[in-house]
């Protein structure tokens, strides 16, 4: 069983910063590329940053020069250090990752529970 524990959300003023935190547990050979996504109310889930266990990064334009991703590969630990944050910002977060159990299979989706990031005064 793969775990996804997300941490860190809540509210924020505009112009502030948040740090998400989500790390991973359980049984994963490998994890090749964490990340987050998120999701506004009526809208679609959509991508805001991951990053690849070799190190490249990968931003939506949205939160290009404001988000920061980054990842303690000995801790399967990934954060997403959020700056300058908008109320346009305010979705649910959701932690992914993409894994392999085992050496030689293939690698698997896995997502956290979410947790609210709201920005407004």
């Amino acid at each position: 069983q793969v775990q996804l524990v997300e941490s860190g959300g809540g509210l924020v003023q505009p112009g502030g910063s948040l740090r998400l935190s989500c790390a991973a547990s359980g049984s994963l050979f490998s994890i090749e590329l964490m990340g987050w996504y998120r999701q506004a109310p009526g809208e679609e889930r959509e991508l805001v940053a991951t990053e690849t266990k070799e190190g490249r990064a990968n931003y939506a334009d949205s939160v290009k020069d404001r988000f920061t991703i980054s990842r303690d590969i000995a801790k399967n630990t990934v954060y997403l250090q959020m700056n300058a944050l908008k109320p346009e910002d305010t979705a649910a977060y959701f932690c992914y990752c993409e894994g392999r159990r085992f050496p030689y299979s293939g690698t698997r989706a896995y997502w956290g529970q979410g947790t609210q990031v709201t920005v407004s005064s």
